[in-house]
């Protein structure tokens, strides 16, 4: 047990590595209960949120107690098999999810400049 402490301590992780996964590709009918089986065996899970909403089915979010718990998951589970489908894991990261969700807002809002304006684009010609 004390092996296994120093060698966390003495790992510098990436500063990408973060507690939250996000994944990507899961099957639409897959169950909480089968999402602990799948993350559980990596380490102890604080909660697992699943997609449900149209654009958001097919994908989940898992959140370690650890975070070298969730740098195993991540190593072991990109690509794993589930239903056929290859589940795509990656660290969560705030900036880029803030940063699409940005871009929408701007181009819906562009969208609706150019409709108030009657603006087309070469794209609507």
């Amino acid at each position: 047990m004390a092996a296994i402490s120093l060698r966390k301590a003495n790992t510098r992780l990436p500063p990408e590595v973060n507690r939250v996964l996000y994944v990507r590709n899961l099957p639409f009918n897959i169950t909480s209960e089968e999402m602990y089986d799948i993350f559980g065996k990596y380490g102890a899970i604080r909660q697992i949120r699943i997609g449900t909403n149209k654009d958001t089915r097919g994908t989940a979010f898992v959140v370690y107690e650890d975070i070298y718990d969730a740098k195993t998951a991540v190593d072991h589970l990109s690509g794993f098999n589930v239903a056929n489908r290859y589940l795509i894991v990656l660290y969560y990261q705030q900036a880029k999810m803030s940063k699409k969700f940005d871009q929408k807002k701007k181009e819906d809002e562009v969208s609706k400049l150019q409709e108030k304006y009657g603006i087309s684009t070469p794209k609507d010609s």
